[in-house]
C-alpha cells in the first residue's frame, strides 16, 4: 500500500491511496506522484521490450545488472529494477527448459533515451538472443483478493503439426489454420477429450500469427473461471494489442445460456464488435463431449469459423502417425509401436502416441537405419 498526501489546485489537502502488487509499480507510481506534485514531467515516454535468450535467466540478469551501467536493484531471481538518469526499467523473466524469456517495461524522459535503452538491452542479449518467430502468452488470473493479475512468457513458434494427427480436419492442418486466420469469423472451438491435441493446435495457430506479424505475436490467455466472471479481462482484450484471446478448459463458459450460463454474453458481444473488425481471434478449448453441449449463439455461422471435434485415434490412424513421425526409420517405428501397447476401446490419444514416439527416440538415439 502506498499513501501520499498533497495539495490540490485549490489548496485543499488530499490523500491518495493505491494498492500495488509489484515493487516496481510502487517505485514508478511514487515517482510519478512526486513529479506531479512538483508540476514537472518525469517519464513521458514508455516502451516495451520482450525477447528470449538461450541462457540461464539468473546469469543473463546478472550480466545486465553488473555491466549495463544502470543502478540495479535485484528483487529476486526473476525480477529487477534498473534506474538511471532519465530512465526507469522494470524487468521480469521466466524460465523454460532450454531458454529464458525477458520482459522490460521502459519509462524515459525522451524517445532517444528510450531507444538507446532498448538497443543496449538487445546488445547485452547478443548472439544468445532467439531470432526465430515467437509468441507471447500473457496468462491472466484472479488473486485471492479479487485482483486481475498476469504473468508473461515467451514461447517459440516451433510447433510442427502433421495431418495424420488430426484426421478429422479436412484438407490438412496447415490449410485449416490459414483459412481460419484469413476468415472474417472470430471464434474457433476445439472440442474433445484431454490429450487429443487441442493445445498443440492452439500453439500452432499462435505460431502462424507470429510469422504473419514478422516474428512476434501476443495472446491473452486464461483458464481461470473467476477471471472470466468480471469485465476487466474483456476490457483488457478489447482495448489492448493482443492478437488472440485463448480460453482453455472452457466447459463452464460454453454451455447453453438456458442452463444458467451467465457469462457467455461477454464473448458474444466482443466476437461481433471491434475484435472482429481488427481481425483478432478468440479460441476456446473444451472437454465437453457432445455437440449439443455448446450454446447455439456462439457457434452460429458468421461468428464461429469452425467447431473442431478432435478425438482419439484408431489403431491404423495411430500407426500412420507414428510412421510419419519416424520418417522412414523402421527400427524406431517398431519401437514406438511396441511402446504404444494394445489399443483401448476408445483408441489412442495424441499424448500417448507422442510419448511412445519420444520413448522410442530415447531408446534409439544413434540409429540411422531407414
Amino acid at each position: 500500500m502506498n499513501e501520499r498526501t498533497g495539495m490540490t489546485g485549490n489548496g485543499v489537502a488530499a490523500q491518495l491511496s493505491a494498492q500495488v502488487w509489484q515493487f516496481g509499480d510502487l517505485v514508478l507510481k511514487s515517482r510519478i506522484a512526486e513529479a506531479m506534485e512538483k508540476g514537472v514531467s518525469r517519464y513521458p515516454v514508455y516502451r516495451n521490450l520482450r525477447y528470449a535468450v538461450r541462457t540461464h535467466l539468473e546469469s543473463h540478469f546478472d550480466a545486465i545488472a553488473l555491466t549495463s551501467g544502470w543502478r540495479a536493484q535485484r528483487l529476486d531471481s526473476s525480477s529487477m529494477i534498473l534506474d538511471g538518469d532519465g530512465v526507469l526499467v522494470v524487468a521480469y523473466g521466466g524460465r523454460k527448459s532450454d531458454y529464458c524469456s525477458c520482459h522490460f517495461n521502459i519509462w524515459s524522459d525522451s524517445i532517444d533515451r528510450a531507444e538507446r535503452v532498448r538497443g543496449q538491452l538487445l546488445g547485452l542479449a547478443g548472439a544468445a538472443r532467439i531470432t526465430e518467430p515467437m509468441f507471447s502468452i500473457d496468462w491472466h488470473f484472479l488473486t485471492s483478493k479479487g485482483e486481475l493479475e498476469s504473468a508473461g512468457i515467451e514461447e517459440l513458434a516451433d510447433d510442427v503439426l502433421v495431418d495424420e494427427a488430426y484426421p478429422e480436419i479436412a484438407g490438412g492442418v496447415k490449410h485449416f489454420i490459414t483459412r481460419y486466420l484469413d476468415a472474417r469469423e472470430t471464434v474457433l472451438v476445439l472440442q474433445g477429450p484431454p490429450g487429443t491435441g487441442k493445445t498443440r493446435l492452439i500453439r500452432a495457430i499462435l505460431g502462424e500469427i507470429s510469422r504473419r506479424r514478422g516474428g512476434e505475436a501476443q495472446a491473452l490467455y486464461t483458464g481461470d473461471k473467476k477471471a472470466l466472471e468480471c469485465d476487466q479481462i474483456f476490457v483488457k482484450f478489447i482495448t489492448g494489442w493482443d492478437d488472440a484471446f485463448v480460453v482453455e478448459d472452457a466447459d463452464h463458459l460454453l454451455k447453453p445460456r438456458s442452463e444458467g450460463n451467465e457469462h457467455l454474453h461477454r464473448f458474444l458481444t466482443i466476437a461481433d464488435g471491434v475484435v472482429r473488425s481488427q481481425g483478432r481471434k478468440i479460441i476456446f478449448s473444451t472437454n465437453l463431449p457432445n455437440v449439443g453441449d455448446l450454446d447455439d449463439a456462439l457457434v452460429r455461422p458468421g461468428r464461429c469459423f469452425a467447431r473442431v471435434l478432435v478425438r482419439q485415434l484408431a489403431e491404423p490412424e495411430a500407426q500412420a502417425l507414428i510412421a510419419r513421425l519416424c520418417s522412414g526409420n523402421t527400427v524406431r517405428q517398431q519401437l514406438a509401436v511396441e511402446r504404444l501397447g494394445p489399443v483401448s476401446r476408445a483408441g489412442y490419444s495424441l499424448a500417448e502416441i507422442y510419448k511412445a514416439f519420444e520413448a522410442a527416440c530415447c531408446a534409439s538415439p544413434s540409429i540411422t537405419e531407414h
